[in-house]
């Protein structure tokens, strides 16, 4: 046997390890799990192999809204009272990159400890990697890792909102919208077209100055942007004081009033979840080629080669980027 053979053979059986202790919840097989996917491991994508007949049986519900609306908060509550239900939730908390370390700046969510003490709550912190909606690449197969732990709802709780925020929607059933009274931002999501994405609005932290007025304006939008995109699903707005625990019971009966909406005869939720499966096909190849033809091309050993030439203006990076390819792809084939 050689030796890549051998070690194929090390991951193949690493990955099925994983599996089982997934499969009986152990915390500490989920957390490593999530770690190979997150990384891009070999371990990582035999595990997601070996696990996907497991998925699909989650509600992931993606939160998200401009730095400072509180949506950590809210999440933190609706983990309480989901898991007041005896239903089990995972956390996936996205949050900026470190610059250094390249990890997740805040780390696993100091304000959540009590996770640790239960062990029908999992909370993740995962960096988003320069990703510019501020979702990890991996998140979705860090929530298929939850999934086959069992658990029954996956928060995904997003950096900030932006016009590249719209990621969210690709990974969750329900994405909910956090607004504030007093700042600026309907503007701007208006601007960013999620308007049309989220499934319900929340005016976070009400009791301010300008609650009201902030609801007022959203439902303006919504009749404005045409809120029916060919359902009977209205994205309803609701008021939230987050840090006190008013308007969660509400906003977790629309989630289900959503849920529902989705599961109805017609199966809305199989056909939502075949378009976003399929676009996360090419997404996948996409990556997987890109993989592919770095490697082949030895693209970081000519990097290296090249970049003293490129800061010295001899060649420029369109030059370098053209001869790469060039060498790389197949004559006829460009």
């Amino acid at each position: 046997m050689t030796r890549s053979q051998e070690e194929s053979r090390g991951r193949t059986a690493e990955a099925a390890r994983l599996a089982e202790r997934l499969a009986q919840g152990d915390r500490r097989a989920i957390a490593r799990g999530i770690s190979h996917v997150e990384d891009g491991t070999p371990v990582g994508r035999a595990l997601l192999d070996r696990i996907y007949t497991l998925t699909g049986r989650g509600h992931r519900v993606g939160i998200t809204g401009p730095p400072g609306s509180g949506k950590s908060t809210l999440v933190d509550h609706l983990s309480r009272r989901l898991r007041e239900r005896g239903l089990r939730v995972g956390v996936l908390a996205i949050d900026p990159t470190s610059p250094f370390s390249g990890g997740a700046l805040l780390g696993d969510r100091i304000r959540m400890r009590a996770a640790t003490q239960d062990e029908g709550l999992f909370v993740r912190s995962m960096a988003s990697r320069g990703s510019l909606g501020g979702v990890a690449a991996a998140t979705y197969e860090a929530s298929e890792v939850l999934e086959a732990a069992g658990f029954d709802w996956i928060l995904i709780e997003t950096v900030g909102v932006g016009q590249s925020e719209l990621e969210v929607v690709e990974l969750a059933d329900t994405t909910v919208l956090l607004l504030v009274p007093e700042s600026g931002d309907a503007v701007q999501v208006m601007k960013a077209g999620i308007m049309e994405a989220a499934d319900i609005f929340v005016v976070n932290k009400y009791d301010r100055e300008g609650g009201d007025r902030r609801s007022q304006d959203i439902e303006t939008s919504l009749e404005i942007s045409g809120w029916n995109r060919g359902g009977a699903w209205r994205p309803p707005v609701l008021p939230a004081v987050a840090s006190r625990g008013e308007g969660i019971v509400e906003l977790l009966e629309q989630i289900d009033g959503h849920f529902a909406h989705l599961t109805r005869d017609d199966d809305s939720l199989g056909r939502a979840r075949k378009d976003k499966i399929e676009r996360r096909l090419r997404a996948l190849l996409r990556r997987a080629l890109l993989d592919r033809a770095t490697r082949g091309a030895r693209i970081d050993e000519r990097l290296e080669e090249a970049l003293d030439r490129i800061a010295a203006r001899e060649i420029s990076p369109y030059r370098w980027v053209e001869t790469v390819l060039a060498d790389w792809m197949p004559s006829g084939e460009e």
